[in-house]
């Protein structure tokens, strides 16, 4: 029993989508804006190499271990997946670097060598691992999210899954009375504080009122590279 308690800790660990690191990370899907930026910064300028490669779609993970980019071309049904060890003491986005420096190598140099670029792909290509699945099943998924503010749902001790209520607005009027018994000024509480709760329960109740989504299509857990946008985004957040 005690073994597969530690088993499940271990898989509930939240770590880090741009380091890997673990500390620090209670609620949140990142340790830090910058490593964030960072991360995506390092993909966006490494784009070249996708376009060479006539990517359709591909996507970016790592484990402790390794980093992983899968690769999907317009005119193939292949997945080609590029697996790299991961350095020691660097980050994924210094490992991502690496490998997309080597491989462009290889591609320019292949392209030298013969003056084709369909050659120059197909030899980057013979260094990944070619996995046989049809187009349909890498069609990234497209996921609906809250156009509201986080913000307002912190200050209401809300989550996005009670917008989710099929009693929404009493929800919401629910943990505002919560709060505000906590907060209000008349109750020793802080008026700047009542204010942003107040703000946040009319934002959140006028949503209510005719709720709106931003669409978004990607990967949870790996980064995701659209080629019709030539453009990297973040890991979706996973649909509970």
């Amino acid at each position: 029993m005690t073994k597969k308690k530690q088993i499940r800790t271990v898989k509930q660990e939240k770590i880090c989508l741009s380091c890997g690191t673990t500390g620090n990370m209670t609620g949140r899907r990142y340790c830090s804006i910058a490593c964030r930026q960072r991360l995506r910064h390092m993909l966006e300028i490494r784009t070249g190499l996708l376009r060479a490669l006539n990517t359709r779609y591909a996507t970016f993970y790592f484990t402790d271990r390794m980093i992983i980019m899968d690769v999907l071309p317009y005119d193939s049904k292949k997945i080609f997946s590029f697996i790299y060890p991961r350095s020691a003491a660097k980050k994924p986005a210094e490992d991502f670097s690496k490998m997309s420096d080597d491989l462009g190598n290889a591609w320019w140099a292949e392209n030298k060598r013969t003056n084709k670029r369909y050659l120059a792909s197909r030899h980057v290509f013979e260094k990944a691992r070619q996995n046989e699945i049809v187009t349909n099943c890498v069609n990234p998924l497209e996921i609906k999210i809250p156009a509201i503010k986080g913000t307002a749902l912190i200050y209401l001790r809300l989550g996005k899954t009670d917008l989710d209520s099929p009693e929404l607005q009493k929800t919401i009027k629910s943990a505002f009375r919560l709060q505000a018994k906590k907060h209000h000024p008349d109750l020793g509480g802080d008026t700047a504080t009542f204010r942003k709760i107040h703000q946040a329960y009319e934002e959140l109740i006028k949503w209510a009122e005719k709720p709106s989504f931003l669409k978004r299509r990607g990967f949870p857990d790996k980064w995701f590279y659209d080629g019709t946008q030539n453009k990297w985004v973040q890991p979706t957040p996973r649909q509970e």
